[in-house]
């Protein structure tokens, strides 16, 4: 069931003490999303990742522990996204078209990442667009994963 009526965008912003070229090789390189991408309390388990335009990813994102405050989307203690690799300009833009494994429609739709990197004196900006995001993911949670992964690609791409 796809979710053609949320037109919600979410976003956000970091500046990474690195250059536009390491934090962009660290969108191709399987193990080194498996450590950044998950969002605090979560670890990563990627099952298919093909890194170039039209290419296929499918991984789990599964919490640390039982005790979380948000629910899974594909189950209580698991999210599984599968997607494609949309668009892939080196150390400028990586656009990705997700969508969660669930039987809950309010996590329905093809969700749109859009990340930019833009060269700046002390490293990098990196821009994060969510575009159709489901209707089961609250805003607050939404910004406080996006902020996590962020934090998480810094601490992974920092010297």
């Amino acid at each position: 069931m796809e979710n053609h009526e949320n037109k919600r965008t979410d976003a956000a912003l970091r500046v990474i003490k690195a250059d536009a070229h390491t934090i962009y090789e660290a969108f191709l390189n399987p193990r080194a999303v498996a450590t950044w991408r998950p969002p605090m309390g979560m670890d990563c388990d990627i099952y298919e990742f093909e890194p170039k335009v039209g290419g296929k990813f499918r991984m789990a994102f599964r919490y640390l522990n039982s005790e979380h405050e948000i629910p899974g989307k594909t189950v209580p203690d698991a999210d599984v996204v599968e997607g494609t690799f949309l668009e892939l300009i080196p150390d400028e833009k990586i656009v990705e078209l997700i969508r969660f494994e669930s039987d809950d429609p309010a996590f329905a739709g093809d969700m749109t990442i859009t990340t930019k990197l833009v060269p700046m004196q002390d490293g990098t900006e990196v821009t994060f667009v969510a575009g159709n995001v489901p209707t089961g993911i609250r805003p607050e949670d939404h910004d406080k994963g996006m902020r996590s992964t962020l934090a998480n690609l810094a601490a992974f791409t920092e010297l």
